[in-house]
């Protein structure tokens, strides 16, 4: 409780005076509630109101209390020039401190409209007590235990996409998982080989139960999965098990429900959202009209703001942007007249401000409209991503995989979702065969639309098996689906948690993605080629379908690795030149019955030595492959 007799010191600190904000240095730090010797002081950005407070339990919550003081710029314009002395103008922020205020007090703001006053959620509240409750004080304040972990490289990575409300959650609790329930698993990720957790997003939303895109929030952490300190915990201990995490975040519209930024000091035009949002026809996005301002300095600095928040006071190691075609442009059609060029240059300057505090965190684009400009550097023009989400690998391999007719299988989608780059460089893109998109909106799981009645028989466990082997085999960050390794079925549902049980049930269908991942990410020192960008196509049956490929990261033993994948129903013969003169060893057959007892356990021979080139200086082999599976051979020599 804090003490009746709290008082407020109405002044303005020069060092952290408010001025436009500039695009050099994000100041999260000077806004919102900030922790002093003496208390706490707020900054808030209101340049309508006439006036404004703080209010809380601390002052009954009586606007007058606790009055804020505007803060002023000087107008330096044509001054020096005219030989006047410069004045003073209002710059729209609000500053003061209330002494003897402490962690965890819960408070608003009161902006006073004319007559009337209206109370506010802070929009840099770190912790709201729900979507539209209180804010509360939070303590910066955390035992990291030396977290130093750093991201692997991109050709490094294996992606895990996870919802924390379904990830893990006590059965039959009626309430969405939490970070700490989410932590129980993270042993089972780390035993797969999975090195970075991708969560969808988790600021504050409306109820308690949400994909995470209707963010209300965007710098608090949703309450009902344990607020900041939970978030906190999460990472540390996904860092000390080796795991990144990258942090889905919402630009492209806020809400549209549980929005205190709406009007947020009462002004607007066009009945739209005032000073956080455009005002006009720029407003419109497919979730209603609530896009942020990109044009307007002080909402640049609150977007750029909350993606270093994340990095910085949580540790996040990177950020994936949610459909970043609607930041670039209005609706999303192509047509010219709709773009927002204010949202291109914003997010250019985003990722140029982390990669130059952050060199390695990762940021992912999702705009799905196969643009080398979004992974390109700012210097070209480029928005300066990381990576993006591929387009052209999840559609064309996933109609390939669901397709019922064999005959019908199109071995030239195979190959060009294998061989896409973004500016040449295939580990500028995200691969994978579902993600939450892919598996709900009127489509489900791969072993649900290939056998929606039987999702455990043959035909469902080998599709969906080939299709991991091709994610984990082909140039790019692979990404799977949280409950993929073990075959969930059905579609993404925000109130359904994962059936943990088929972990148990199918354990030689994880024990095939374990195995997969652990190659992928050269655990064994015999595979390092599916870290290279090395690729090229070694055959190719399109009657047969079936189809083998090289990579390769430098021409070495231990590093080159043949990929054999058979498209078909049926066990296919493949006659084909591997790379060079060399022994080959077998490393995975996804067909062995130590995946499943469904699987035919198709024999491949387990070495092939190619090093007598007067008998084979082609170096050719001819090799079985099982239906719809996959042969990984590794360089020995």
């Amino acid at each position: 409780m804090v003490p009746a007799n709290v008082s407020v010191e109405n002044r303005v600190s020069v060092e952290n005076q408010a001025s436009k904000p500039s695009e050099t240095a994000p100041h999260h730090a000077g806004m919102g509630a900030i922790l002093t010797q003496q208390g706490v002081a707020f900054r808030v950005w209101a340049p309508h109101a006439e006036a404004v407070s703080v209010v809380g339990d601390f002052n009954d919550w009586q606007e007058t209390r606790h009055p804020l003081s505007q803060e002023y710029r000087e107008q330096l314009e044509d001054h020096e020039q005219a030989g006047t002395a410069p004045e003073s103008v209002a710059s729209g922020f609000w500053y003061g401190e209330v002494t003897g205020l402490s962690v965890g007090a819960e408070y608003l703001y009161a902006l006073k409209l004319g007559e009337k006053w209206m109370t506010r959620i802070d929009p840099y509240a770190k912790e709201v007590t729900n979507s539209v409750g209180h804010a509360v004080v939070t303590d910066p304040h955390f035992d990291w235990q030396n977290d130093a972990f750093e991201l692997p490289p991109r050709n490094e990575l294996i992606i895990y996409e996870m919802h924390i409300g379904t990830f893990a959650k006590d059965a039959g609790d009626g309430q969405p998982g939490t970070l700490s329930s989410a932590i129980r698993q993270l042993d089972h990720l780390r035993r797969t080989g999975v090195n970075c957790v991708e969560i969808m997003p988790l600021a504050e939303f409306a109820g308690d139960f949400s994909w995470g895109y209707n963010p209300a929030h965007i710098f608090a952490v949703e309450s009902s999965y344990g607020g900041p300190k939970a978030f906190k915990e999460f990472v540390r201990e996904a860092h000390q098990r080796g795991i990144g995490v990258i942090l889905d975040v919402v630009y492209n519209h806020f809400g549209p429900s549980d929005l205190s930024l709406w009007q947020f000091d009462g002004w607007n035009e066009n009945q739209l959202g005032g000073i956080y949002f455009y005002n006009d026809w720029r407003a419109e996005t497919p979730w209603g009209s609530t896009r942020p301002d990109y044009g307007r300095p002080e909402v640049r600095q609150y977007l750029c703001d909350n993606a270093l928040h994340w990095l910085e006071d949580f540790h996040c190691d990177g950020l994936r942007f949610d459909m970043t075609l609607y930041i670039r442009s209005v609706r999303g059609d192509g047509d010219p007249g709709g773009d927002l060029p204010d949202g291109w240059s914003l997010t250019q300057w985003i990722n140029r401000e982390i990669h130059a505090r952050h060199p390695q965190a990762l940021t992912i684009a999702e705009d799905l409209h196969n643009k080398d400009d979004l992974t390109a550097p700012v210097e070209r023009g480029g928005a300066a991503f990381s990576a993006q989400w591929d387009a052209r690998f999840v559609h064309p391999v996933r109609e390939v995989l669901i397709e019922p007719d064999d005959d019908d299988r199109s071995l030239d989608s195979i190959k060009g979702a294998i061989f896409a780059t973004f500016n040449g460089d295939p580990f500028e893109r995200v691969i994978y065969t579902e993600s939450h998109d892919e598996v709900a909106n009127g489509k489900a799981r791969i072993p649900s639309e290939v056998m929606p009645l039987e999702t455990r028989n043959w035909f469902a466990q080998k599709r969906a098996t080939l299709g991991l082997a091709l994610v984990m085999t082909t140039p790019g960050i692979p990404m799977v689906f949280q409950g993929q390794e073990f075959l969930e079925d059905g579609w993404f549902r925000d109130d359904v948690p994962l059936d943990w049980d088929k972990a148990i049930e199918l354990k030689g269908i994880l024990r095939l993605f374990r195995d997969l991942c652990h190659l992928r990410l050269n655990n064994k020192g015999v595979s390092r080629g599916l870290t290279g960008s090395g690729l090229a196509l070694l055959y190719e049956d399109h009657t047969a379908k079936t189809l083998v490929f090289h990579r390769w990261h430098t021409p070495a033993p231990h590093d080159d690795i043949v990929v054999i994948l058979n498209f078909y129903r049926e066990p296919r013969q493949v006659e084909f030149n591997f790379p060079n003169a060399a022994t080959w060893q077998l490393e995975l057959n996804s067909d062995a019955r130590i995946y499943s007892p469904e699987f035919a356990n198709t024999p491949c021979i387990d070495q092939l030595n190619l090093q007598d080139e007067a008998t084979n200086p082609a170096h050719h082999v001819s090799l079985e492959v099982g239906p719809y599976s996959a042969l990984i051979f590794s360089r020995q020599t």
